[in-house]
Parts: structure tokens; sequence; C-alpha cells
């Protein structure tokens, strides 16, 4: 298997425009290829199945999804509290709306994997672990809740992004608005089981 680290990423970011364009029926090899400008058999070379190119996809919208550090240096010198916990989510909702070409291929990605097993596990073992990293920096931050308060959001979260991204039921509501309820009314310090 190939090993540049940049054209490897170079292939995933033209697979990301080729998947959003298109859906995951339209990501082939060949498209990706031709997207990123590079001769036909070069993405195959990086991602040997098609489950490996649309796994790296993945991993690939997680590295560009990573928070700034100086926003979370800002954000960690507040003492904790229900608002500072709204503010990250704030933070999330808007780097996952800023480019939504990313949040859509995520979105697509995974549908697709409902459907490719060999995905499914790639992909969930990435939003685990996303997830996972989610709790610990929750808890590190000494913010309201726990891990099922962060599953809570992370439920709805979703819920918000993809209707705010796709189709919607435009109900009219502003999503800073939307932000602050669904976390002063999931994130509430209790015990969970």
């Amino acid at each position: 298997m190939a090993r540049n680290p940049q054209r490897r990423a170079a292939l995933a970011d033209a697979g990301l425009r080729v998947l959003a364009a298109a859906g995951a029926r339209g990501l082939t090899h060949r498209a990706v290829d031709a997207e990123a400008g590079l001769p036909l058999g070069t993405a195959s070379n990086y991602f040997r199945s098609r489950d490996d190119l649309l796994g790296a996809l993945a991993e690939r919208i997680f590295e560009r999804f990573a928070p700034d550090e100086a926003v979370l240096a800002r954000l960690a010198g507040r003492e904790p509290s229900l608002d500072l916990f709204t503010d990250y989510v704030r933070y999330i909702v808007e780097r996952t709306t800023r480019q939504p070409d990313l949040t859509r291929a995520l979105i697509e990605l995974r549908l697709e994997a409902a459907r490719r097993p060999g995905l499914a596990r790639i992909l969930g073992d990435t939003l685990r672990r996303g997830y996972r990293d989610d709790v610990a920096f929750h808890i590190a931050a000494g913010l309201p809740g726990g891990a099922f308060e962060v599953a809570l959001l992370h439920y709805a979260i979703d819920g918000l992004l993809l209707d705010l991204l796709t189709a919607s039921i435009d109900a009219g509501f502003d999503t800073d608005r939307v932000v602050e309820a669904l976390v002063s009314r999931l994130a509430v310090a209790h015990p969970t089981d």
C-alpha cells in the first residue's frame, strides 16, 4: 500500500467532494482519481477496497472537524457550568455547519454503513471512539451530567444537523435557541444507570 500521508489526505478530500456531490453510489476509486486529478489506479493503491475508502473518508471527516485549540483554550478558561456546556455544543454545531459538505458526507457514510457490514465496523469504531473521547473531555472539563447526557446530546445534535443540512421540517426556530434548549433540558446533573 502506498504511504504518502499528504497524497492520502488529498485523495480522501477528493473522495469527500465526490461523496457530497454524488452520494455513496457515485463514489468509486475512479471518480476519486478524476476528482483529485491523479492517474487512474492511484486511489486503489491507497485504499484497497471500497470499505477501506469509505472508512478513510470517515477518518478524514473527523480530522477536518477537529476543534481549534485556541477556541478550546478560551472555553477551558471558564468555570464549568451549564452555560459553558452550551457554548461547547454551540461550537460543535458551528464547526459542523460551517462545512456542510463534510457533515452531509458523514450522513451518507452512516446510511451506507447500514448496508455494508465492513463499513459499519470501520465507521462504528470511529464513531464510538469519538463518543468515548467526548465523554472523557466532558468529565475532565467538569461539565454537568455524564456519559448518558453526552449520548443524549449526540442523538439530539445529529437530528438537528440532519434537519439543518438536508430537507428540513422548517419549524422556524433559531438554531442557537434550539442548542440552548437541548443542553438545558438534556444535560442535567444527576446519576444515571
